[in-house]
């Protein structure tokens, strides 16, 4: 009799048609049983200029490549666009601390919020409200810099009203020289900011790499428990099914990107973020999978070693 597992015990369960269409179930399980060396070996798809890297921590590798494009694009005279997600929190710590002890000033530098929670008509959160994005950037970057901080008319969220502008305003800054840095983290469903895999039902390719933003989107459920998991401390009840969020049009669009992965609990022998991680470096680009395009794109990424398998069951 062959081992069970998900793959012949599928059919008729619960989870048959859980998962989005396009998933390729079996190739997904093969790059989980990479390891490490495999995972971080440049395939055919990845640009020239993108690298993976086992880190023992992902928040100073992330939170130093920040500050660096920061002082970088200072001292060149050219101004910065920037999407950036929410967390994780601690490389904005380490990004703040760099740029302080370097008394370096962010008012050549123009942010750009990638999603916020929101209703299904697209209303977000008010800007104080924890557990909203806007209030938690607030606290964790644009505060704490203090005097060396991007300025106000400068820091973008996206608000119902807001994100339909996101491209022309980059669009605008690139026109004037400005490079597009996209931060970003992958999802347990290898989304980049909310723009999930299901949403390729809706366009073909060619249309898909296009799409500048969505609002009022419906979350997979997926994503919903893995907030719950490090976010809202397990209570999922308070979280929005919804959101608004950047597509590919816009990250697709960047100059250089930094990513990074580390949603591990080492001290339990737990992890959510290991096959996401695997999948994004090794399964080739797929709408159905959205992080699967950042390793066409130059930039960096970071994982913690326990992400990289290979993945077995304990």
């Amino acid at each position: 009799m062959p081992r069970l597992n998900m793959l012949n015990t599928i059919k008729g369960s619960l989870l048959e048609g859980f998962y989005p269409r396009g998933w390729d179930l079996k190739r997904m399980d093969r790059c989980c049983a990479m390891g490490v060396k495999k995972l971080t070996t440049p395939e055919k798809h990845w640009h020239r200029n993108f690298r993976a890297q086992s880190v023992p921590e992902m928040a100073p590798p992330m939170g130093l490549e920040i500050a660096r494009v920061i002082e970088q694009s200072r001292k060149a005279g050219r101004k910065l666009a920037m999407i950036l997600p929410v967390g994780p929190v601690s490389m904005y710590d380490i990004a703040v601390a760099r740029l302080r002890d370097r008394n370096i000033k962010c008012d050549h530098v123009t942010t750009f919020n990638m999603d916020e929670w929101s209703d299904a008509r697209g209303n977000t959160m008010p800007g104080d409200q924890p557990g909203g994005f806007e209030h938690t950037m607030g606290k964790a970057f644009f505060g704490p810099l203090g005097r060396l901080t991007v300025p106000g008319n400068q820091r973008n969220f996206a608000l119902k009203s807001n994100l339909p502008t996101y491209g022309e305003k980059i669009t605008s800054l690139k026109d004037d020289g400005a490079m597009l840095v996209t931060v970003y983290g992958v999802g347990r469903t290898c989304h980049i900011a909310f723009w999930e895999p299901h949403f390729a039902e809706q366009f073909d390719l060619t249309d898909w790499k296009i799409q500048t933003h969505a609002l009022g989107v419906a979350l997979h459920p997926l994503t919903i428990e893995q907030n719950s998991l490090h976010s809202f401390n397990s209570r999922f009840t308070l979280i929005p099914c919804w959101a608004n969020t950047i597509g590919p049009g816009l990250f697709l669009q960047s100059d250089w990107c930094i990513g990074g992965a580390e949603g591990a609990y080492p001290q339990f022998k737990a992890q959510w973020q290991g096959m996401s991680t695997c999948v994004t470096l090794q399964y080739g680009p797929s709408p159905w999978l959205p992080s699967t395009f950042m390793p066409t794109m130059p930039g960096r990424f970071y994982f913690t070693k326990e992400l990289g398998g290979p993945l077995l069951a304990e």
